[in-house]
């Protein structure tokens, strides 16, 4: 595999793990403030993950290709 490509895509998958990460604590700690409502959204829990791990994968991509110094 060419090195950009390898490049590009250990950035994406290791940006997507860190949001995954976070953006699973910040649901967890930061909006469910009711005990009514824990544990029944989980379509929303999924997509606010999702949304959150695409956004910092491609930051820490756009991060990455900055500061390579190739």
């Amino acid at each position: 595999m060419p090195r950009m490509i390898s490049f590009i895509l250990t950035r994406l998958a290791t940006g997507f793990a860190i949001g995954c990460a976070v953006g699973f604590v910040v649901w967890q700690n930061g909006l469910l403030t009711t005990t009514t409502t824990a544990g029944t959204h989980y379509l929303a829990q999924g997509l606010f993950i999702y949304f959150f791990a695409s956004t910092m994968s491609v930051g820490y991509l756009a991060t990455a290709l900055l500061l390579e110094e190739e």
